[in-house]
């Protein structure tokens, strides 16, 4: 049987839930710090949250990061994958995420644009990316599972 295409799999992914995924590196310190910090303050008092997570190397990731426009085998960013096909990287996904923390989904307008310009953000972005085994280390595995947020995960389809 054919595995399917990244097309379906986008599908499947909003399919019955419209919150945006967080594509983030699965095996580097750093980011996955930065989903359980997402988990404490992403609407903590509803399991649900505003976000979906799924490891940048999954099915998943590799599907959306192609909906995006990037290459399936990209692990240099962060992405913030949104059901209406927009996708957002670097300073710009962090941004829009900690905007809608603790708060309703509803992103500012495209114009948004931060304290920074997005240039001047994503050479700080990109030097810690860049960076970021060296600084942070990494895993062998993926984030480990915890059943308390398991819809919060994507898992491959």
């Amino acid at each position: 049987m054919a595995s399917p295409s990244w097309q379906e799999i986008v599908r499947k992914v909003f399919e019955k839930d419209s919150r945006p995924v967080i594509l983030y590196d699965g095996v580097c310190n750093l980011c996955n710090g930065g989903v359980n910090f997402m988990l404490d303050w992403d609407n903590p008092t509803q399991l649900r949250g505003n976000f979906r997570f799924a490891a940048l190397q999954s099915e998943v990731g590799r599907a959306l990061l192609q909906r995006g426009g990037r290459r399936p085998d990209d692990i240099s960013s962060i992405v913030l994958a949104c059901e209406d096909g927009k996708t957002y990287v670097k300073s710009e996904a962090i941004l829009r995420i900690g905007k809608v923390c603790n708060q309703p989904v509803r992103f500012p307008s495209d114009s948004f644009p931060g304290p920074w310009p997005r240039n001047v953000r994503d050479v700080f972005y990109d030097f810690v990316a860049d960076n970021r085994y060296n600084f942070f280390g990494i895993s062998d595995e993926c984030r480990l599972s915890d059943e308390r947020f398991d819809n919060r995960f994507v898992s491959d389809l």
